[in-house]
């Protein structure tokens, strides 16, 4: 019998060390409308749509039409090229006046430079999709959009915070990156714009920094932008060294990303709490 709970007992160990391993990289959407797999730079691109967004004041519709764009055009990659002279995201041209290449392939630039066109077209949130994105790229066949906008709708669900806790990214120890919460911060607060308040680090009473772990909190001013922000922090957890993200209530970390959000009684609701 002890030999049998030996070997149990060494299996188990031995899993529990393999886990993290045996999902590789990877994220998922899951919502009420589905579920949906990216990967780790699919996941990021998606987060940050939805954050431009949220900076410019945008209606969810217009992310739709966003992710249904950079669907059809790139998967939601940041090509280095594309047809002719096409780079990024959403396959801008500098030669037609969309900006340099260096800008494009800049996700928060790219983006906001469709949104900025996209708000230009007449009636564009009550149009079919595809004729509004159409009437942004002016590509060869503006119908291929309309096959990408129940994706669109799923993911929009997920990273404007409609849908609480919708998306996971996970990825093994030997992917882990070095801490850079303060650039994580910067990139997040360049995406969303400068409304979300990032409090000071934490100090101690004679006013030296604090020994405490170096996390970051982000006020947040509804449920739906709170989510959108811990959904961005999941989504470049592992660009930027994140290792625990803490938000209404739930928890994610990155040695269980692929378990997801669990329940966390201490996580705040009026802030994201970054580490």
């Amino acid at each position: 019998m002890a030999v049998v709970v030996a070997i149990g007992v060494g299996g188990y160990v031995a899993f529990s060390r393999a886990r993290p391993y045996l999902h590789g990289s990877g994220c998922e959407v899951r919502t009420t409308l589905g579920k949906m797999p990216l990967d780790l730079e699919q996941a990021a691109n998606a987060s940050t749509i939805a954050a431009v967004a949220f900076r410019k004041q945008l209606p969810e519709r217009a992310v739709v039409i966003a992710y249904a764009t950079a669907m059809q055009e790139s998967r939601i990659h940041n090509l280095p090229g594309g047809d002719r002279d096409s780079v990024g995201m959403f396959q801008q041209r500098p030669s037609q006046g969309w900006g340099s290449v260096e800008k494009l392939r800049d996700p928060v630039q790219s983006t906001s430079k469709f949104f900025d066109a996209l708000v230009k077209v007449k009636d564009y949130l009550d149009n079919d999709l595809h004729k509004a994105a159409q009437e942004v790229q002016r590509s060869a066949d503006g119908t291929a959009y309309a096959q990408h906008e129940p994706d669109g709708k799923l993911l929009a669900r997920a990273y404007t915070g409609r849908e609480p806790a919708t998306a996971r990214c996970w990825f093994p120890p030997d992917k882990k990156t070095a801490p850079r919460r303060a650039e994580a911060i910067r990139e997040l607060r360049r995406a969303f714009g400068s409304r979300l308040q990032v409090d000071a680090p934490r100090t101690t009473a004679k006013g030296a920094p604090s020994q405490q772990p170096p996390n970051q909190s982000v006020r947040v001013a509804s449920p739906r932008s709170g989510w959108a922000v811990a959904s961005w922090a999941v989504s470049h957890a592992q660009a930027y060294g994140l290792t625990h993200i803490r938000y209404g209530g739930k928890h994610w970390e990155a040695d269980a990303g692929h378990d997801g959000w669990t329940e966390d009684k201490n996580a705040p609701t009026d802030r994201v709490i970054i580490d």
